[in-house]
């Protein structure tokens, strides 16, 4: 049975990183929306334009996982999941598809992602939105930590 596994975390907590060595392992397709986001419209972080943008990357890349779980290949959705109801909107889709779903929540220490962000910041890789600092302390205030009985669940 394929499965669908959610990446969680803040920027800078290092799901791209985990999602590519799970892909290794499990031989998966990487989504990220990021890097979609990147090539298609710029980086737009702080623009009105950004979150419509971002929701026009999720869905496409919804589709393309839809249609790679139905052919039986394992799916990374590298999207945050910073909101628990996304979670559990993921969760319930992949339940409708009749694949297993696994969350991977990266709990890093605050001070260490604002350590991380200056030194991404200062040397940015490819395929990374560059986030001014002060933005990184709003993100603070509305990730939504994944539950414990969140992290145990597996579907279906």
């Amino acid at each position: 049975m394929p499965t669908l596994h959610m990446m969680s975390g803040l920027p800078c907590s290092g799901k791209t990183t985990l999602a590519h060595q799970l892909a290794d392992e499990t031989n998966a397709l990487v989504l990220t929306t990021d890097a979609w986001h990147l090539r298609l419209f710029g980086n737009d972080l702080g623009q009105e334009c950004h979150m419509p943008n971002h929701w026009k990357v999720e869905a496409l890349l919804w589709e393309i996982a839809e249609r790679a779980l139905a052919l039986g290949v394992n799916v990374i959705l590298d999207f945050g999941f910073w909101r628990r109801e996304d979670r559990d909107a993921c969760r319930q889709k992949a339940r409708e598809l009749g694949v297993a779903c696994k969350l991977h929540y990266l709990d890093v220490p605050h001070d260490e992602l604002r350590r991380r962000l200056r030194e991404r910041n200062a040397n940015p890789p490819d395929g990374v939105f560059l986030i001014p600092v002060e933005m990184m302390e709003m993100y603070l205030s509305h990730f939504a930590a994944p539950t414990a009985d969140e992290l145990e669940s597996l579907s279906p």
